[in-house]
């Protein structure tokens, strides 16, 4: 059975230095970015135009408030004209919710052989995955913010709002539930490499076999 992790990380919890070496460790690779490429290249709209549907990008979550407040009712689906563009060869839009059956369709097709999987709401899409670890990074706002490179709090909360947005939206649940993840660490309190440490022995303790 393949290792397969997905990880949910509040701003500043470390998930973009924990992810790679905890796939580096289990050795398989770690999907980020090149998730919204893939999308990308499938449905043949711009990278520009995917990562703006991306969950940790700020002008996704603002973009959303703003179709919001100007529609009458928002279901999955609806969509803010300004916020997505014709795409394909047929000139049809790309929705929301194509991007995210597209950007599933890449997670299921990765975890197949294996694959650590930052964001993209993985643990709701993987939930059923057999042998998956699904852990969350999170902490408290002031520490994040002490270990993010930045000392804007409003660039913070803006930027665990946009994430938080992609999950609510599109999968109905709050990504900070517990009851989502199999491992919840305080990111803050303890160093990347620990937490690489606890991921790498509980992904393993999952996958027996392997």
């Amino acid at each position: 059975m393949p290792y397969v992790v997905t990880i949910s990380a509040t701003f500043g919890a470390g998930g973009g230095a924990v992810g790679p070496a905890v796939a580096e460790r289990l050795g398989v690779p770690f999907v980020d970015r090149a998730v919204p490429g893939a999308v990308a290249e499938e449905i043949g709209c711009s990278l520009e135009d995917a990562l703006r549907h991306d969950d940790r990008a700020p002008t996704g979550f603002e973009r959303l408030l703003a179709s919001a407040a100007r529609l009458p009712t928002v279901t999955l689906g609806s969509v803010d004209p300004s916020y997505v563009t014709p795409s394909d060869a047929d000139g049809r839009i790309l929705y929301d919710q194509e991007f995210v059956d597209r950007t599933e369709e890449v997670l299921e097709r990765v975890a197949a052989t294996g694959a650590v999987v930052l964001g993209r709401a993985g643990a709701v899409v993987l939930a059923d995955r057999p042998g998956a670890l699904h852990v969350r990074l999170d902490g408290p706002k002031d520490a994040r913010l002490a270990r993010s490179g930045t000392s804007d709090m409003r660039e913070l909360e803006a930027n665990d709002r946009a994430r938080s947005a992609y999950v609510r939206r599109f999968y109905r649940v709050d990504p900070a539930d517990s009851a989502l993840y199999h491992l919840v660490l305080d990111a803050t309190a303890v160093s990347p490499e620990a937490c690489t440490d606890v991921i790498v022995r509980l992904a393993r303790e999952r996958a027996p076999e392997m």
